[in-house]
């Protein structure tokens, strides 16, 4: 009977796996159609790119520098070495109940890694340089994010601290949230974004690819959280995957009828963001969360992102598809509701929270605005205002993403 638990879930756990890979075509398609199609082909490249960084860099040092096994300097840093070192016992992963095997632990952490920076590529859209947002990727995946993600998930300060992050409201959401709010400091906004005291409306080229990548996107997510359980334990991914669900209907639900009444509009697109916030925001805390707590929970996510882009664009900070919005306002919100809401409330466990929520802010900022800016001042972050106006795929890639296409 333990063989066949194993098997199953292992089964489970590949099968999450491809649901977290087939995000990243989630993420590629929301953001060609939040952008112009001019850029198409860049920002394919981008997502493409990143999800070969995020394997290779995580193979390379990321798994290891995540789950350390020995941990130093107070809690902030490990390494077990480079590559990806077999425990003693073979395949099995004691460190997740020996659940499943070691290989599918990796593969399904990796596919978590590469999201960090696909959160950016949204954000810095339409004005970076290619080689500029490959160097970042490859630091900020490579180093970054795993050593944040050890502080929790791999034994370190935060886990004693008794922090909780259940699949990474804070760990992934916001570490990729706080790079992409830097990076869009950095780059400034897109030409004619900001011009004459008004806030100018870039419409994005295709509205059915954004939806069709949302739809993928929350498709993904059962196996984003659903995976997080560590097992196909039935009763605990049943929870988990209801509690998910109820908060993306309701961030959808709050962002429709607030945005309704705020801007007397039907928007689709802020629809389309406040599922993905109600999903940002429950990522945190789905296994510990009842039914009204999630449709609480992604109900506020919904409104602070209508709250957030706003906020954003009056400071004139361009996030061309709402990632900051998405990914960082909801997922510190997220973070903080885990000692507000279900079974894990308490002053006590909301002060922990608050305590990793400036952690990881504190790093995470810090280290993209050394990255940024050093690329600031090696010319490898914005391209040229003509390269930006006549369009990223004709100068960084020499071909259109669209044939006979006339770009304006």
């Amino acid at each position: 009977m333990e063989n066949v638990n194993f098997a199953v879930n292992n089964v489970w756990m590949m099968l999450c796996i491809a649901l977290v890979f087939i995000m990243h075509l989630g993420f590629s398609l929301l953001e060609i159609g939040l952008t112009r199609a001019k850029n198409t082909i860049n920002i394919l490249f981008k997502n493409v790119m990143v999800i070969i960084i995020g394997l290779l860099t995580y193979t390379l040092v990321g798994f290891s520098l995540m789950y350390p096994g020995e941990i130093f300097a107070g809690g902030f840093l490990g390494f077990a070495g480079f590559g990806i070192p077999l425990p003693e016992n073979g395949l099995s992963a004691e460190y997740v109940g020996g659940n499943y095997t070691f290989y599918t632990d990796f593969l399904f952490q990796a596919m978590f890694a590469a999201t960090a920076a696909t959160i950016v590529s949204g954000a810095v859209a339409e004005r970076i340089k290619l080689s500029g947002f490959i160097s970042f990727a490859i630091i900020y995946v490579g180093l970054v994010y795993p050593i944040i993600g050890m502080w929790k998930w791999g034994g370190g300060f935060l886990d004693e601290l008794g922090f909780y992050d259940f699949a990474g409201s804070s760990l992934v959401h916001s570490v990729g949230g706080w790079a992409a709010l830097v990076g869009i400091y950095h780059l400034g906004p897109r030409i004619g974004k900001f011009s004459e005291g008004e806030i100018k409306v870039i419409p994005g080229h295709s509205i059915p690819l954004s939806t069709v990548g949302a739809f993928l996107l929350w498709f993904g997510w059962f196996g984003f959280n659903g995976g997080s359980v560590l097992s196909a334990d039935p009763g605990k991914t049943s929870l988990v995957l209801v509690t998910t669900c109820i908060a993306a209907s309701a961030g959808g639900l709050s962002t429709f009828l607030f945005t309704r009444l705020r801007y007397k509009a039907n928007d689709l697109s802020m629809v389309l963001n406040g599922i993905l916030g109600g999903l940002v925001g429950i990522t945190a805390s789905a296994d510990v969360m009842g039914i009204f707590d999630a449709f609480i929970i992604g109900a506020v996510s919904g409104i602070l992102i209508v709250l957030s882009v706003s906020f954003l664009e009056k400071r004139k900070l361009d996030d061309p598809v709402g990632a900051v919005s998405v990914h960082l306002t909801c997922g510190v919100w997220g973070t903080l509701a885990v000692g507000i809401f279900g079974s894990m409330a308490g002053l006590g466990q909301l002060f922990s929270q608050i305590v990793g929520i400036t952690a990881i802010a504190a790093f995470a900022a810090l280290s993209s605005y050394v990255i940024f800016l050093i690329l600031k001042h090696t010319n490898e972050l914005r391209v040229s205002e003509q390269e930006e106006i006549e369009g990223l795929d004709a100068h960084e890639h020499g071909t259109a993403a669209y044939a006979e296409l006339k770009y304006e």
